[in-house]
């Protein structure tokens, strides 16, 4: 072969790495925001979306466990999350995380809880929910 066929194979293989590439990074950050849900058991009962990210609410027998993920994932900023069983005092995971605060459980038995996150400065409550 002469110099044209070598030249063509190396664009060719640099266009395949290029796009292996691509194609890994679009598929890691799903599977981190996938990572940081499956930090709770049970099933999902509640998602309460916001400007910045959403809290997943689960619910396992009497117990109860939330997780604030962002939608950007990645870059450390200021999240929290809480969870308050009714006539008990919240739990809380607060700090500067890349992927999620949490997971925090409580046991509510029967009795109602309150579920709030954070990411950035925006945020979302639930009032008394899952009575």
């Amino acid at each position: 072969m002469g110099q044209g066929g070598v030249g063509i194979r190396r664009r060719l293989a640099l266009g395949t790495a290029v796009l292996t590439v691509a194609g890994l990074l679009a598929v890691a950050v799903p599977q981190e925001a996938q990572a940081a849900a499956a930090a709770c058991p049970g099933r999902k009962a509640r998602t309460l979306p916001f400007a910045t990210g959403s809290v997943l609410v689960y619910k396992r027998g009497g117990y109860v466990c939330a997780v604030t993920v962002p939608n950007k994932p990645g870059t450390k900023r200021q999240m929290s999350v809480s969870v308050q069983a009714r006539g008990g005092r919240p739990v809380v995971d607060a700090g500067r995380f890349a992927y999620r605060a949490g997971p925090v459980t409580v046991h509510a038995g029967k009795r109602c809880v309150r579920v709030k996150g954070t990411v950035s400065g925006r945020s979302a409550g639930s009032g008394w929910i899952l009575c």
